[in-house]
């Protein structure tokens, strides 16, 4: 889910809320409470989640909520490679920071990256529809992806 909406449910920023949680489970606890407030006021959300987001607290509010509503998962695919490159790294206040990785800390991210792909590629399967971004420039992305909304009959 879009940390944007966590920091502006809890009017703090995403480090320091999970700095008060003593476990990542207790942070995404928040953010389900966040998520099943979102899918309760909207008829119709887009809302863009880590790789958690189809596993533990998040699935439950999924689960809950599409028994009330159409809701549509989507698994955005993209090589490891394209996602490191894309990395923007924040401090603790939510600012963007730039960082220029050396060769050393990008494999260290690719390695972080991969494994994290690997872990959750279950979840990953649970969603509806699989969009590969492999290759496309980011501004295309929205478009390809409300293509495949529109062919699969999808779009409000």
């Amino acid at each position: 889910m879009c940390g944007e909406e966590i920091e502006k449910y809890y009017q703090k920023p995403i480090e320091r809320i999970q700095n008060e949680c003593l476990t990542m489970n207790g942070f995404r606890e928040k953010g389900s409470i966040v998520l099943d407030f979102i899918f309760s006021k909207n008829d119709f959300s887009v809302v863009t989640s880590t790789p958690s987001g189809l596993m533990h607290n998040y699935l439950r509010i999924y689960k809950k909520q599409i028994k009330r509503k159409k809701i549509v998962s989507i698994h955005i695919k993209d090589e490891p490679e394209n996602i490191l490159n894309r990395l923007t790294f924040y401090d603790v206040d939510s600012k963007p920071i730039r960082l220029d990785l050396n060769e050393s800390e990008r494999k260290k991210y690719l390695k972080s990256i991969i494994s994290d792909y690997n872990y959750f590629k279950e979840s990953y399967k649970r969603a509806d529809i699989q969009v590969d971004i492999s290759g496309m420039n980011v501004d295309n992305i929205p478009d390809e992806i409300l293509k495949i909304l529109k062919e699969k009959n999808i779009t409000k």
